[in-house]
């Protein structure tokens, strides 16, 4: 069992990583379906939180079912960072996450996310100022550092640490890499090794199969893994892990009727939390990845973008529930 704080988690849990513009409440629903353990909120501003900013505040939607589940804030300024732990408090997450790891250049250039790594010192205090004003545990997501030349991991696990986190996500890439080239995970099991190391150390980047995840889990010892990407139109990711590291056996592929269920489900989820406009303009940009690689599925995909109400959509996707189902069975029985 893994402990962050009160929080009790299975033995090497599968994390969901905060994403903008997609770890929203209907999909982390689909993915604690298919087995994710610990799933976060897409990240919040700080001073948006404090200006009350409707985008900030709305970010702040969680639901029971998904428990447990954290709430990721991210900035650069002390002050604003302590009024929205205590903005957070409020809500009841239960835990409170801070981005230092997001390379984006809107964030960065703002002294945020990543853009920390570059001042350890302010990374403690801002830190240490968030500890100080929640009553959740507070755990943190970060990089290996700014470049190849100033990866500070050791230091900033270390340092963190000291002032209070529960727990410490890394993703294996430095900031400059962005989400280039390969994750090097030989830092983030430096840090798990290091004997001043207590806390619960998860890793993150380029998990994308269940062989990854148990030959990560094996070769760098973290306690969990966290996973971003591999999980955009596939949350099957997370259930495929599982059983193949209980059994070592693959699990066969979601059916058509699997991802037009899932489909649904993200799309009803959607509408009833953005409302019908929001929730399915929403969608669009999921079609593609929850439908990849169905041979001709282009033209349907086409028709889905364009719809307008829930019905239309529901047809759309019955009819590919119907084409699709039917060459599975012929493959099936050939």
């Amino acid at each position: 069992m893994i402990k962050i704080g009160k929080i009790a988690l299975p033995d090497f849990p599968l994390l969901l990583a905060p994403m903008e513009d997609v770890s929203d409440p209907p999909f982390r629903a689909v993915c604690k379906e298919q087995g994710a353990d610990l799933m976060f909120t897409e990240f919040i501003s700080s001073e948006g939180l404090i200006r009350d900013a409707i985008k900030s505040r709305q970010k702040l939607d969680i639901f029971e079912e998904e428990r447990p589940v954290g709430i990721q804030i991210f900035g650069g300024d002390e002050d604003a960072m302590a009024l929205s732990a205590r903005i957070v408090d409020t809500v009841q997450p239960d835990l409170l996450d801070i981005n230092f790891g997001c390379p984006v250049k809107k964030v960065v250039s703002k002294g945020a996310g990543a853009a920390v790594l570059k001042d350890l010192d302010l990374m403690v205090r801002l830190t240490s100022a968030v500890v100080k004003s929640t009553s959740l545990p507070v755990t943190v997501k970060t990089r290996l550092g700014w470049d190849h030349d100033s990866i500070n991991i050791m230091d900033v696990a270390e340092r963190l640490q000291d002032v209070g986190i529960a727990a410490l996500s890394i993703h294996g890439r430095t900031r400059c890499q962005l989400y280039k080239g390969e994750a090097d995970w030989t830092h983030i099991a430096n840090v798990k090794n290091n004997a001043r190391i207590t806390i619960p150390i998860f890793g993150n980047g380029d998990i994308d199969s269940p062989e990854k995840a148990l030959e990560y889990k094996q070769k760098y010892g973290v306690d969990g893994v966290m996973i971003g990407r591999a999980a955009i139109g596939y949350p099957w990711i997370f259930r495929e892990i599982k059983h193949f590291m209980a059994t070592g056996e693959h699990l066969p592929p979601p059916t058509i009727a699997e991802r037009i269920a899932v489909i649904k489900k993200h799309l009803y989820g959607s509408v009833s939390w953005k409302g019908h406009i929001a929730g399915i303009n929403e969608m669009k940009r999921h079609y593609a990845n929850y439908l990849h690689g169905l041979p001709g599925i282009k033209d349907f995909r086409n028709k889905l973008v364009m719809l307008k109400t829930v019905e239309e959509i529901d047809e759309v996707l019955e009819e590919i529930n119907e084409t699709y189902a039917k060459a599975e069975s012929n493959l099936q029985t050939a």
